[in-house]
């Protein structure tokens, strides 16, 4: 049995079976062992992603004759001529998969790295010209390899629990629910975009493992405990016992809280809390109000893009809006628009990614350069107000420039609409998130342009403290209760108070235990957070009074160090209400047991 510590992202245990998705980008695919029995499947996987990798370079070498003419066409040539070779590439990958019983992955990297091999050391040059394009074959098999795996769900098992380097939004959003119940990776942190489709998605959940990779076996018995942010490989019986304990218990405290679903949140002084639901697809605002929300705070768009091949129209950005509002029936709805870039979508459709992509093209500046796509959403919002309440909010704004642009495209859009004849609602709100020092500086300048504020503290942490929010190295780092942070907010809310426009917290950090008071404290009444993190942080609202509340949050802005001021935080909480944080409540700074 081997135990390894991570970063808890998704709360929840799982007793599985692993699958490995290695990296196709990593210079060298580690040696998996498979089961006997699972030979010949690995087998046609592979001969799938060998046809899928000679119809793609036909595709190739027919576009290059079209714009380049014969002669570089015939590079694609010599490709299609390797893969389509059985006795020097199929034959002996097919033997060793079979003969070693190793993952298709890893035979196909070991036979082009050793035909690579054997034509650098030949003294004709032109052996040796041959080599980058093996490298080129072995990374286009093997990327179709990885996603075969998750691309056709029927080939796994039930219970499976993925394990990889890292995983992108994309890959994360495609997984088959039915099939994948968690998953475990070496690098990533806990707001990144895919932590936050796990919790989405209700996936127990560890990042930031390091030598997972290395250490796991395909097929191999695992638990993944995304509460604590363990790993166990190979658990003893007695281990596997205890933690099918533990979930019980756990089933049993959400029944328990599934009770407060229809009880208000009011602070034990009288003070009522709006708690809506942050979603990325339609059919959450169902489990949204089953936890006791009372709508939608957020409503993530960008990842129409990530769950599908193809980009999405206006009528399909339309049809999932549309089923928003018909569920919503009334309830409050922000949409914000599309939060592209960064570690989501454009990066790996970019011909050359960015080098720091969090400080480029992403969201609002993304959406401002690719005006077509950007209209066509606004159109989409725009056609779905006719049918209900909606709200429209933009990511990443930095510059007042920027929000009178975005407002000014949606003046365009409704004069699309009206040249149609379509209907919409000419008076929805427009806002706009707050996620950088600059905007949170200049709040009275913005709040006299915006309808309102959406505090997103994922990037607003990130960008004040100067800390990666994907980057497991420096995870200790990222502390939301750092007094800098909480100035900038404090700062926010006072700017919005003055010019009568409301402000909410639509940030991971907004269901956070040990911070959702503190926001509470310092002014913001509207707390936006994934659907099941609702009601426990129902029940520690209705266990608190709101001058508990402004009491911690005024001493905690007034230490010099984040340290202390989340060590205050949580010791005096958990005097005020340790109710609210029975069961296995976790230190948010370090992923281990409080």
């Amino acid at each position: 049995m081997q135990v390894l510590q991570g970063i808890p992202v998704s709360s929840g245990v799982v007793i599985g079976r692993i699958t490995v998705l290695d990296d196709v980008a990593s210079p060298r695919v580690p040696r998996r062992p498979i089961r006997p029995d699972a030979a010949d499947a690995e087998v046609e996987r592979f001969e799938a992603a060998r046809a899928a990798s000679i119809e793609e370079l036909n595709l190739l070498h027919r576009e290059a004759q079209e714009e380049m003419g014969d002669e570089a066409a015939k590079i694609f040539l010599f490709h299609i001529g390797a893969l389509a070779d059985a006795r020097s590439v199929s034959d002996p990958i097919s033997a060793m998969i079979r003969d070693e019983l190793v993952t298709a992955e890893h035979a196909t990297w070991r036979v082009f790295h050793e035909l690579a091999k054997r034509f650098a050391a030949k003294r004709d040059s032109t052996f040796q010209t041959k080599v980058s394009d093996l490298m080129d074959l072995q990374s286009r098999v093997i990327r179709h390899l990885v996603g075969s795996r998750i691309g056709q769900p029927r080939r796994l098992e039930r219970d499976t629990v993925i394990v990889a380097r890292d995983l992108t939004p994309s890959q994360t959003a495609a997984f088959d629910r039915d099939r994948i119940v968690a998953f475990a990776t070496d690098l990533g942190g806990r707001t990144s975009h895919t932590a936050i489709i796990a919790r989405a998605l209700g996936l127990p959940a560890v990042v930031g493992c390091h030598a997972l990779l290395s250490a796991a076996e395909e097929g191999q018995t695992v638990i993944v405990d995304g509460t604590l942010g363990a790993v166990i490989l190979d658990p003893d019986d007695e281990t596997i016992e205890k933690y099918r304990s533990l979930d019980v218990a756990a089933r049993a405290r959400l029944e328990l809280l599934a009770e407060l679903a229809d009880e208000p949140a009011v602070t034990i002084d009288g003070t009522e809390v709006e708690l809506l639901g942050n979603i990325e697809f339609p059919d959450e605002l169902t489990k949204v109000l089953a936890a006791g929300g009372t709508g939608v705070g957020l409503y993530r768009t960008e990842f129409l893009y990530l769950t599908s091949d193809r980009p999405p129209t206006e009528d399909d950005h339309y049809a999932a809006y549309a089923e928003c509002v018909q569920l919503a029936a009334g309830r409050p709805l922000t949409i914000r628009t599309m939060d592209l870039g960064a570690d989501k979508y454009t990066q790996r459709q970019a011909e050359t990614p960015e080098r720091n992509p969090f400080l480029g093209l992403r969201s609002i500046r993304y959406c401002l350069q690719n005006l077509p796509m950007f209209k066509a959403q606004l159109r989409a919002i725009l056609r779905a107000s006719a049918h209900g309440p909606i709200r429209v909010m933009f990511p990443l704004v930095t510059s007042v420039a920027e929000f009178r642009r975005a407002r000014m495209i949606l003046r365009d859009a409704m004069e699309d609409l009206d040249e149609l004849g379509q209907p919409y609602d000419r008076e929805m709100p427009v806002g706009m998130m707050v996620e950088v020092p600059s905007v949170a500086l200049m709040a009275p300048t913005f709040a006299r342009e915006a309808d309102f504020f959406s505090i997103g503290t994922n990037d607003l942490v990130q960008y004040t403290l100067a800390v990666d929010r994907t980057n497991e190295r420096v995870a200790s780092l990222y502390v939301p209760t750092h007094p800098a942070v909480l100035k900038l907010i404090r700062d926010v809310v006072r700017a919005s108070n003055r010019y009568e426009i409301p402000t909410s917290c639509c940030g991971e950090a907004a269901g956070d235990l040990e911070f959702a008071p503190l926001l509470l404290g310092l002014g913001v009444r509207t707390l936006s957070v994934t659907p099941s993190g609702i009601p426990q942080l129902k029940r520690l609202i209705r266990a608190l009074s709101l001058s508990d509340c402004e009491r911690i949050a005024k001493k905690a802005i007034s230490f010099d160090s984040e340290t202390e001021a989340a060590d205050y935080v949580r010791d005096h909480l958990r005097k005020l209400a340790p109710e609210a944080f029975d069961g296995r409540a976790v230190d948010q700074r370090t992923g281990h047991e409080a």
